[in-house]
Formats: structure tokens, sequence, C-alpha cells
């Protein structure tokens, strides 16, 4: 068998080994590459691995040995899907490596803002307690999560695993039905009732053009007053500046976001700028347990082999 030529072209994305694969190939790696790079980089590549790196139809064109593109995440919206098709590309992904990992981040998110952490890490740090003329200090509400109503968007791996925390917890569920639609499926509660109803509402759903700003002013406003909002998701799914605003007039509870509108935030964000102690933001990392990483990268391989053995494993093309 020739070997096949393997080109890594985001390889800082994915800071734990690839399992090393089975058949004959030579394998090199980029720690990052950007779009105009890559005519040069993969003009032998027979497969890509890739994570963020944009691969349009103008891209695929120019590179006539490719066969494959094993992404190394769930999300594929940075590949033109029927222009791989209409060239022979196959396409995979990996899936639900990471349904654990997520869902603890956003419960982690949850808790600290129903219990309004960063306000009293704020205030002990301010010198507040230690002023206070007794053994507590009195500042932000405190709320338990026994008893709270906890509104999914979003209902596959990583809603359900997050679910069952809930429940552990004492939290009643409610998975909301898509936004706008005529009828509810059983076992689902409407969009609106969802909004009106739920103490927390956590995002697990794809963007795409009907998702974008699922959560704008209205929603925001139709929203259970001191609601808080989770999104482990994908930037775009909020308005952020909406966001922002609701925060500051005190519409919401709070908010954690580990997902921005652009990542990373060269050109800065609303969220960022904020500054509010019942906002959280964290970098993306939702995703990055040690576990989440491992399995991912297995299935990288798992993936590239099937497809080098004739197979379709977890084939998007």
């Amino acid at each position: 068998m020739t070997p096949l030529n393997i080109v890594f072209v985001d390889r800082d994305s994915l800071p734990v080994p690839i399992p090393v694969l089975g058949f004959p190939h030579v394998y090199r790696e980029y720690p990052a590459s950007r779009p105009e790079t890559l005519a040069e980089r993969l003009a032998d590549a027979d497969i890509v691995i890739t994570n963020k790196v944009p691969f349009d139809d103008a891209t695929l064109a120019v590179l006539p040995r490719l066969k494959m593109l094993a992404v190394a995440a769930t999300g594929v919206n940075m590949i033109d899907l029927a222009a791989c098709e209409a060239r022979g590309v196959a396409v995979a992904n990996a899936r639900h490596y990471g349904d654990e990992a997520v869902a603890e981040h956003a419960f982690m998110l949850m808790m600290a803002l129903m219990r309004n952490l960063p306000a009293y890490q704020r205030d002990v740090a301010a010198g507040l307690w230690a002023s206070s003329s007794q053994f507590c200090h009195f500042g932000a509400p405190v709320r338990d999560l026994a008893g709270a109503t906890l509104g999914l968007v979003g209902s596959g791996g990583i809603g359900q695993a997050l679910a069952a925390r809930a429940r552990a917890f004492g939290m009643t569920v409610l998975l909301a039905e898509r936004k706008g639609v005529a009828s509810v499926r059983d076992g689902y509660t409407a969009f609106d009732e969802v909004l009106a109803r739920a103490d927390a509402i956590s995002l697990h759903c794809p963007l795409n053009d009907a998702t974008r700003h699922l959560i704008g002013e209205a929603e925001l406003q139709a929203m259970k007053p001191g609601a808080v909002l989770i999104n482990t998701a994908r930037g775009g799914l909020v308005d952020e500046v909406a966001l922002v605003a609701a925060l500051k007039y005190g519409q919401l509870g709070g908010a954690g976001f580990d997902v921005l509108s652009e990542e990373p935030p060269r050109n800065g964000n609303p969220l960022l700028k904020a500054r509010l102690p019942h906002l959280i933001v964290t970098p993306h990392v939702a995703w990055t347990s040690q576990q989440a990483m491992r399995a991912l990268a297995a299935q990288v391989a798992e993936n590239i082999e099937a497809f080098v053995g004739g197979e379709a494993l977890r084939r998007v093309v």
C-alpha cells in the first residue's frame, strides 16, 4: 500500500496525542494554518485533520489529491459540505466525546450564578465581610437549585447529561420545543412557556440561520425576572448587546457564557467589556477536560482508520 499523506492543519487546537494509525502513512502537522497557506501546505495531502480551519469550494479546487477531511470537532460549519460531496471528498466528525465535560461546565456556571459566587468573591476581596457588624455578610441573593426549574434548548447528548445532573439536585427540567413551531412534541414544552417559567435556561443547540440570535431582546424580556442564562453551545445564539442590557437593567439574575460570536475575540466583545459580578465568561473551555480531549483524538483516529478500510464511520459526507 502506498503511504498516504496526512496533515493536521491546526494541531494546537487539540493538545493531546493522536493515536498511532495502523496503515502506511506520512504524517506532518502545523500549529495553525491560514486559508491562504492551504494550497501550498496541502498540495500532496490525501487526508487532512482540521478543527476550525475553513474549507470552501475554492480551497478544495486546488487540492486534487484530497480524499478526506477528518474534523477534530463536532461542528462542520467551516466546511462547504456540498462542495465536498460534489468533489468526492469524505467528511467525518467527532460526536458525543464531550457530553459529560460540557454538561459539567454548564452546571458549574449555573450553580455559581444561582448562588452568586462571583459577587461574593468580589465582596470578600473588597473587605465587606471584614467590615461586617456580624458573622456573615448579606449581599447578592442566594438561591437553591432544589425546587428550581431548568429550561433546556437542545436535548441531545449534552442536554440530556445536564438534565440528569439537574434532576439529581432536585430541579424540574423542561425541554424547549423549537422556536416558532405550530405544534409541541410529546415531552416538550412550548419555547415561550419555557422562557416564562424557567429559573435557568441552558442552550445546547447548533448555530445556523434558524438559531442565530435565538435569544434576542424580546426573548430576554420574556424570561422570568431574575433567571440565569447559560450558553456553552455556540456564540451567536444570543444577541450579546441585548444580553448586557438585560443584565445591567436587572432583568436577568446572571449569565454564564463559554462561547462568543467571534473567537478569539480579537475585536473585543460586549460581554468582555461589561465587567458585571453576575456575568461569567470562560474561553471556550467547556469541552477541554483531559478525558474529553483524549476521546476526541481517539475518534479522529478511528474515523481515518475506517475510511482507509472502506467503512463510513461518523460520516457527514
